[in-house]
């Protein structure tokens, strides 16, 4: 494991524990160049899980890039990164409970909504203007509204 500061390789592990449903070990590390510590976390990965894009691409899943969506969605939003990996720690269980080798973005895309819109509507409306390509003010005008109200209109995407 690189030291995220120095970026050297030698380090020892300080502490272990299992968290989330046993699903996963936090290590704490100290760096034997530098001291500084860290913490890295260790999952199994049972089947790689592909995305399957709009244009039909593929790609490896990666964990990052779903945080790092929902992390600029609820940017200065009362949200801390613990909720927003709790969110993606149930995502990632939807996923791995209903597809073995491939997932739609689709279906990403609309676990994330649903999270988002029981969290934070200001968030919601900020990923939702992204994943649904609003194409103008009216759209987000009526994303607004529905949140506003409350209003849970049968969505054809699922959110």
């Amino acid at each position: 494991m690189r030291c995220p500061f120095c970026k050297e390789d030698r380090d020892k592990v300080i502490d272990s524990r299992s968290c989330t449903d046993l699903q996963v070990i936090r290590r704490r590390r100290q760096c034997l160049a530098c001291s500084k510590r860290f913490t890295t976390y260790e999952r199994v990965e049972e089947n790689p899980i592909r995305v399957v894009k709009k244009d039909g691409r593929r790609e490896g899943f990666e964990r990052r890039k779903l945080m790092q969506g929902m992390m600029l969605a609820c940017g200065k939003r009362p949200i801390s990164i613990a909720t927003i990996d709790e969110i993606t720690r149930r995502i990632e269980d939807r996923i791995a409970a209903k597809f073995d080798r491939e997932v739609p973005a689709k279906f990403i895309g609309q676990q994330v909504m649903r999270e988002l819109k029981k969290l934070d509507a200001v968030a919601y409306v900020r990923f939702a203007s992204v994943y649904r390509e609003f194409q103008g003010l009216d759209d987000f005008v009526e994303e607004v509204e529905k949140a506003k109200t409350g209003r849970r209109d049968r969505d054809p995407e699922g959110a």
